[in-house]
């Protein structure tokens, strides 16, 4: 870290803000992480304003209504309700703020290559903004160097050092949305900073409200260790997905390789396959590591083979689709098949990234009359990549009757009723989540 002339007083006084609850926290993105933290200073007892450029959800907000199925309006209608938030699309408020956390999407290019915009938006936002006192936090996920190149070096520009006149700090965002085990409050947080003075800020602030806090040397240490994370789990799920196709052409149930392998009590743990990958992080973080080694020379082989066998799986899937509409007596030309599940993940309404709408385009354009059925996504959302125009037809066993072919993409709790199949004619699996003894005709894809 670097090591500022550092004002003491400066300090003292951030530090003094938020051991009484004073200090005005400021939260940029009101999305699936952005809310969650909102949520939580409220209710310790902080004054938050939570800042969004779309004013639907800043409108809803304050009107007591929530836009996250998994964040229950009573618990918006409460937090609103009071006197100490407040959402806006008005970023002049930001002077108004001791702390401002950034939670603002970080997508891919077409090429894959790292899309920073938003951060650079809202760096610009807050310098044209910044005072004495403040300090910045970015959470996005994003590759090692960013807090330093992109929010330290626009700061400088207004003239303020870092670690004397404000703080800056990096800290990884863990949202699980629907996670019922963890949350805001109980997953550990990882805080690094650009300096001394402004770790022991971010601290400072996170530890008034989460139970656990783990500081590390630099903010680059923190934003590798998100990417860490994330890439893990894309390996692990890509090499069970390359498993599932190997094993499938050998006649091995994957499923039943996993459950057995499982039971080793040290040295393994179990990931699972499926259609492809989804969310806000596993299919976009990676590559954001990559592109960043090849800046150095050096090359991050297995993220870019991972990469390659996940975005595959759609197609797999579909192939495999096809070939179980077929040997059923129909063609794929003019065959209804219904998709149960839009969201990335089970019980959940977060479609970003879902290889559902993958898996419906594909079928369309291989002639198939598609329908989708998902009860937390009434309504399919346009995509960073796709605007597929549908709405969620009902999930009953009348309605899978009326189809050739019924393709579970999302392992919501309630497709797992061997009820609802009972009178379907074709059911492909690609979540294990028919029971084995339910009598009903499934491909497992």
């Amino acid at each position: 870290m670097t090591a500022p002339t550092v004002d003491t007083q400066t300090l003292d006084t951030f530090l003094e803000a938020v051991r009484t609850r004073a200090a005005v926290v400021g939260v940029i993105g009101l999305g699936y992480v952005g809310l969650p933290l909102v949520l939580l200073f409220e209710e310790e007892g902080f004054p938050v304003i939570g800042f969004d450029v779309d004013s639907n959800k800043t409108s809803a907000l304050n009107r007591g209504e929530s836009y996250i199925k998994h964040i229950g309006v009573d618990r918006i209608s409460k937090a609103f309700g009071t006197d100490r938030v407040i959402a806006t699309t008005n970023f002049d408020r930001l002077a108004e703020c001791d702390a401002v956390i950034i939670c603002v999407p970080t997508p891919l290019g077409v090429h894959r290559e790292p899309d920073l915009k938003y951060i650079r938006m809202t760096a610009e936002a807050i310098a044209e903004r910044i005072r004495p006192g403040q300090l910045i936090v970015l959470e996005s996920t994003t590759y090692p160097g960013t807090t330093r190149e992109e929010l330290l070096t626009r700061f400088e520009e207004k003239g303020v050092v870092c670690g004397r006149d404000y703080f800056l700090a990096f800290s990884p965002e863990r949202e699980d949305p629907g996670n019922e085990h963890f949350n805001t409050r109980t997953i550990p947080k990882i805080v690094g900073a650009i300096d001394a003075p402004s770790l022991t800020a971010a601290q400072a602030l996170y530890a008034s409200v989460i139970d656990r806090v783990v500081t590390v040397s630099s903010a680059e240490v923190a934003e590798s260790a998100k990417l860490l994370e994330n890439i893990f789990r894309a390996v692990n799920i890509a090499l069970v997905n390359e498993m599932k196709v190997v094993f499938d052409r050998m006649g091995i149930d994957v499923w039943e390789v996993i459950d057995a392998a499982k039971t080793k009590p040290f040295g393994f743990m179990p990931f699972y396959p499926g259609p492809g990958l989804g969310g806000h992080c596993i299919p976009l973080d990676p590559f954001y590591l990559a592109w960043k080694a090849a800046e150095y020379g050096t090359w991050a082989r297995f993220i870019e083979l991972a990469g390659e066998i996940n975005t595959s799986m759609p197609r797999y899937v579909i192939d495999r689709t096809t070939e179980a509409v077929n040997q059923s007596g129909k063609s794929i030309v003019g065959a209804k098949v219904l998709v149960l599940g839009l969201s990335y993940k089970a019980d959940i309404d977060d479609d970003r990234e879902s290889p559902s709408f993958e898996l419906i385009e594909l079928l369309q354009q291989r002639g198939a009359i598609v329908s989708y059925c998902d009860p937390f996504v009434p309504v399919a959302r346009r995509g960073r990549k796709h605007d597929i125009h549908l709405s969620s037809v009902p999930c009953t066993p009348e309605e899978f009757a009326k189809y050739d072919a019924v393709l579970i993409s999302t392992a919501h709790s309630q497709f797992a009723d061997p009820k609802l199949y009972a009178s379907a004619k074709l059911v492909i699996d690609t979540r294990n989540v028919v029971p084995r003894d339910a009598g009903i005709n499934v491909v497992r894809a």
